[in-house]
């Protein structure tokens, strides 16, 4: 299965199970790059948010008129800053953002149930090592990775260029089929 990609300086498409870096800024416009993947081409989508809550994913995609109605958020902060959180069928919650075991099986029963073009949206592997440990992400996004392919599904990972040093960042990008660089400037450069 062939998945349209709307992204500045990349190519028209990729196939299913494909896995992409974003490598941005630390304080970067990704919200631009992430709806644009979102919401192209797309039957379902799953972000999984370990930087905002739910809450703040909903006014994203509402701004940057995605179909909320085909996304489901996997919030992994707001149980644990105590706010009032509803499971639906449209947001979930993991206990904690440690618990990286959940966000994967959350990932699976995710795939697992809903057909057609699945895309995932992962904000961000930065969040994920400050709350865990750089392997314990690494493991999460490595069997993310493997779902992609298994479920013909495709995503886009956010890391944050300037908080890793380099030997991480190049360790990420080796696990990726694909890296999309978002400068300071606001420009696109994709090696896919």
């Amino acid at each position: 299965m062939q998945y349209t990609l709307s992204i500045d300086n990349t190519p028209e498409s990729i196939p299913g199970g494909t896995g992409l870096l974003l490598l941005h800024p630390s304080i970067g416009e990704t919200d631009r790059i992430d709806t644009q993947f979102l919401k192209t081409d797309t039957d379902h989508s799953l972000v999984i948010s370990t930087r905002t809550t739910a809450r703040e994913v909903e006014q994203k995609l509402e701004h940057y008129e995605v179909d909320e109605d085909s996304a489901t958020i996997l919030d992994t902060l707001s149980a644990e800053r105590g706010y009032t959180r509803r499971q639906s069928d449209h947001v979930r919650y993991v206990s904690t953002p440690e618990d990286l075991n959940a966000v994967v099986e959350e990932t699976r029963e995710f795939l697992d149930t809903h057909d057609g073009k699945l895309r995932i949206s992962l904000d961000s592997i930065t969040e994920m090592i400050y709350y865990a440990d750089e392997e314990s992400a690494k493991e999460a996004v490595s069997q993310i990775l493997d779902l992609l392919d298994e479920y013909d599904a495709v995503g886009l990972f956010h890391l944050a260029r300037g908080v890793h040093d380099e030997q991480l960042r190049d360790e990420f990008r080796e696990m990726f089929d694909g890296v999309i660089d978002l400068a300071e400037d606001g420009t696109v450069t994709a090696t896919v």
